[in-house]
């Protein structure tokens, strides 16, 4: 005689992961107010989160590659000279 297994009920999501997303929307707010306390809300990089952000509201599916990509360079061509170790974080603006 086979007993019949209950599969398991599923994940209660927000449990699991509403303490982390909260962290993250509190850093990122702290973030912009340390940038613009130090006038540094026009940087390139800061645009880019703020253009952002409004994907996290959509009520679409694949918000997190929107975002990916919208915070991703995507210039094939390679700058001159690094003037920092690693990556910028946001499409870099174009030379006039």
């Amino acid at each position: 005689m086979s007993e019949e297994k209950t599969p398991p009920a599923a994940p209660n999501l927000v449990d699991l992961g509403f303490m982390d997303a909260r962290i993250k929307a509190i850093d990122i707010a702290a973030f912009f107010d340390r940038v613009q306390r130090h006038g540094q809300s026009d940087d390139y990089r800061v645009a880019a989160l703020r253009a952002a952000l409004p994907e996290l509201l959509s009520g679409e599916t694949g918000r997190a590659r929107r975002v990916l990509e919208a915070l991703s360079d995507q210039s094939e061509e390679p700058i001159p000279a690094a003037v920092i170790q690693g990556a910028f974080g946001a499409p870099r603006p174009t030379e006039s």
